[in-house]
């Protein structure tokens, strides 16, 4: 609604930190933007905005119309969703924050299939480091939250929880890949490739460690499970992962994955939910069906 695109402005350049980013990405002219920005200033009585060299940032008062704004368009997104849904067509716009061990298959296979099915829903997809999606549902910057290892559950509304069992990764021709299952002291007379961090699966390794009171020494450490992945052809290196982020074709890359016994060490989990006490829009909420769904099945 036409109310709302002033606040939507405010909204992209405090994400973008930038008048002439936020500019482009909404197709109007920086001049035309920044006069925006000085009528609501102008408004209000107060600036909004801290004005340095590298950009723009929201001062106290921004943040408070932030919450505001973003209150705003969660509110005007649930009724649009509500609207659509009365009158047949799915429609609506879905955010969702995530970590990295969802986003290689899991999660683009759900959206592949929900959009063929109701193409008039669009998505926003965001990437966070543990501990930050939780909290990014907070503020109606996202509506849903996957994530492996939560830190902040009390802020969730949980919708599906399900363990997830770790497995090393190796060469094809390595000399720990005929076995059936390893323990983590068996990976460590070897190279091991090993998540940074605050990732879950480097929390979930470190404790299963400490059980056996051993401590695990890196030969390189990331936050792109994917390299770490790789690095492990054709050498003696390690890597991990968990069965919603392996890789269906390893044989193709001439790995093998095999399962770590955690040795009494609870399983971590991978949850689905949102804010706790939110009434989610219509579209996000069928969503999560589905991906509470496709959990259950596949990890229940």
């Amino acid at each position: 609604m036409r109310h709302l695109l002033v606040l939507k402005y405010i909204e992209k350049i405090a994400k973008t930190g930038s008048l002439r980013s936020a500019a482009e990405e909404l197709k109007i002219t920086p001049s035309a933007l920044n006069r925006r920005i000085l009528g609501v200033e102008e408004e209000l009585g107060v600036e909004i905005f801290e004005r340095h060299p590298s950009g723009l940032r929201p001062n106290t008062a921004g943040e408070v119309l932030l919450k505001h704004i973003r209150d705003q368009i969660a509110d005007m997104d649930r009724v649009k969703s509500r609207i659509a849904d009365l009158t047949g067509m799915r429609a609506g716009h879905i955010n969702i924050a995530t970590t990295r061990e969802v986003v290689p298959f899991f999660l683009p296979a759900l959206i592949k299939q929900h959009l063929i099915d109701f193409p008039a829903v669009t998505f926003g997809v965001n990437l966070h480091e543990r501990g930050e999606a939780e909290a990014s549902l907070i503020d109606n910057t996202n509506d849903i939250a996957i994530v492996f290892d939560p830190i902040r559950v009390n802020e969730l509304q949980v919708a599906c929880s399900v363990a997830q069992p770790l497995y090393c990764i190796m060469s094809a021709d390595h000399p720990l890949a005929d076995r059936n299952v390893l323990r983590i002291y068996d990976c460590t007379e070897f190279p091991l490739l090993i998540p940074k961090h605050p990732e879950g699966i480097r929390r979930v390794l470190d404790t299963a460690a400490a059980k056996v009171g051993i401590s695990l020494e890196p030969a390189v450490e990331s936050n792109s499970l994917d390299l770490l992945r790789l690095m492990s052809q054709n050498s003696q290196s390690l890597s991990f992962s968990l069965a919603i982020n392996l890789r269906p074709q390893l044989a193709n890359d001439q790995l093998v994955s095999i399962p770590v016994d955690l040795q009494g060490t609870s399983q971590s989990v991978l949850i689905a939910g949102y804010l706790r006490g939110r009434t989610l829009p219509v579209a996000a909420a069928r969503f999560l069906e589905l991906v509470t769904k496709e959990l259950s099945l596949q990890y229940s």
